[in-house]
């Protein structure tokens, strides 16, 4: 029970199956979550510009969502 935790080494036994590398892989996982992210977000734009009476809350909304947005993914991209 005092044994000293191991370090957390994520299963590569699916990257060994495809012959693809565990950071391959992560990057086409972070990928496909973008990509849903971008659909999801630009479905929320349409609905909320086309269903909105209050466009005046709206835009400033919708950039600030996208500014913010943008700079998480520039953070996780650059690795700051």
């Amino acid at each position: 029970m005092s044994e000293p935790l191991a370090p957390f080494h994520p299963p590569a036994a699916l990257a060994a199956r495809l012959a693809v590398s565990p950071g391959a892989l992560a990057a086409w996982l972070l990928l496909f979550v973008l990509a849903l992210w971008a659909i999801y977000t630009a479905i929320a734009v349409y609905h909320w510009i086309r269903f909105s009476h209050a466009a005046r809350v709206a835009y400033p909304a919708i950039a600030l969502h996208l500014l913010v947005s943008a700079s998480l993914v520039l953070f996780m991209l650059t690795g700051l």
